[in-house]
């Protein structure tokens, strides 16, 4: 079966730090991975407006938010200015891409598109996303192929922009198996590829579930086979950083139940784009992640 790897890098430290350990890891394993850069600013201590989320705070204190992302970022778009990703680690980007991983667009700003996409109109999410292809065209000299959504949050203007942009995929939702989108009414020939397996910060904390334990939840749940395999989402401020031996322990457990771990562009390579189905995008909640997000909902009309 199939494992694409797709890497959420949401801050500065997650880039410069992060990316470059995920970088030495893979290469060890022989495997690529689609790491998807935040190309704005950095602005993380702006989710303290989360605080009155249902379940934001049991999150926090089931992950320790703070040791992952260290108290500087978190201070970032408060006490102290957002710096700049997209120009501060362009470096790491560009030797990203050089290493021959895929390179796409998770956000200009992560804190604004994860809090606000949801309920902004055409104009708004139009001038993010524009502001992301052109942060990431500075950086590598060529438009995006794929955009992977900060929070899994999404709208129906975005769907139309992806297709508009000349994205070829992307993997802005949480789901079972590739399809292509409609939200709202508006159908998007932009296929979604969805993570369909859960994240380590979903379950760490959650049932007896530890650090040191985790690696074996996922595996087991990645013998729960989909059509077209798995989409695993991992983030270049945990599994690149303190959790750094989880992914580890995953790689080589998925290499020893003879998956192929991949990009989401060899993921897509693989579909038969002609014999998608059509599912509507809906929210929904997804256990041990604070809030609603978008989630492949049933089938839609043809």
């Amino acid at each position: 079966m199939r494992i694409a790897l797709k890497v959420d890098v949401d801050t500065l430290r997650g880039t410069l730090d992060g990316v470059p350990a995920l970088l030495r890891l893979l290469d060890r394993h022989g495997v690529r991975a689609t790491f998807l850069f935040s190309l704005g600013p950095d602005h993380t201590g702006r989710a303290i407006k989360r605080v009155f989320r249902p379940g934001f705070l049991a999150k926090v204190r089931r992950t320790s938010v703070a040791s992952h992302y260290g108290l500087r970022t978190l201070l970032y778009g408060t006490l102290l200015p957002g710096p700049d990703i997209g120009r501060r680690g362009a470096d790491v980007m560009r030797a990203t891409a050089a290493a021959g991983h895929e390179v796409g667009i998770h956000c200009h700003d992560h804190i604004k598109w994860q809090d606000y996409v949801a309920r902004r109109g055409a104009e708004w999410t139009r001038r993010e996303l524009e502001r992301a292809a052109a942060a990431f065209a500075r950086v590598f000299g060529r438009a995006a192929t794929v955009h992977g959504a900060a929070g899994w949050q999404i709208n129906p203007h975005a769907l139309r922009l992806e297709e508009e942009l000349g994205f070829a995929y992307a993997s802005d939702t949480r789901g079972t198996h590739a399809f292509l989108p409609v939200m709202d009414g508006v159908a998007s020939r932009c296929p979604q590829l969805p993570t369909t397996l859960p994240t380590l910060d979903e379950l760490i904390g959650r049932e007896g579930i530890t650090a040191e334990n985790v690696a074996a939840r996922v595996l087991a749940a990645t013998r729960d086979a989909r059509p077209g395999g798995h989409v695993y989402t991992l983030h270049a401020e945990l599994e690149g950083m303190q959790l750094l031996p989880v992914m580890d322990q995953l790689l080589a457990g998925w290499r020893a139940a003879g998956h192929t771990v991949s990009t989401l562009e060899d993921g897509y390579r693989a579909l038969d784009i002609g014999g998608l189905p059509r599912h509507e995008v809906v929210w929904g909640e997804v256990e041990g992640r604070s809030g609603f997000l978008a989630v492949q909902g049933p089938p839609a009309a043809q």
